[in-house]
């Protein structure tokens, strides 16, 4: 087994792309994913798993049917399996998602 620190900054640098997770980490059944975001995603679930949302930097929202949450740096949001949803930020924000 490799023992190896993530820099999440270094990590970000090396893509541009908004919404298009990148795998850094893979603990048991969970995919910890380095996300750059900005403007609207599509609405969805996910039917088998829950979904955690972290801010690294920057701020963002996350739409329910219902209501909408907002998330600063340093705050996380699980969602729970089958809950639609519609996740977006009004400036670039670089977030962590672990499914």
């Amino acid at each position: 087994m490799s023992f190896e620190k993530i820099n999440f900054k270094e990590k970000l640098s090396k893509f541009s792309k908004y919404w298009e997770p990148k795998v850094i980490a893979k603990l048991n059944d969970y995919e910890f994913k380095l996300v750059k975001i900005k403007d609207e995603f599509i609405w969805h679930h996910h039917e088998e798993t829950d979904e955690a949302f972290i801010v690294l930097d920057g701020v963002m929202y996350i739409e329910f049917e219902d209501r909408t949450i907002k998330l600063s740096e340093g705050e996380m949001l699980v969602v729970p399996k089958r809950t639609k949803h519609r996740p977006y930020a009004d400036k670039e924000t670089h977030i962590m998602i672990v499914e």
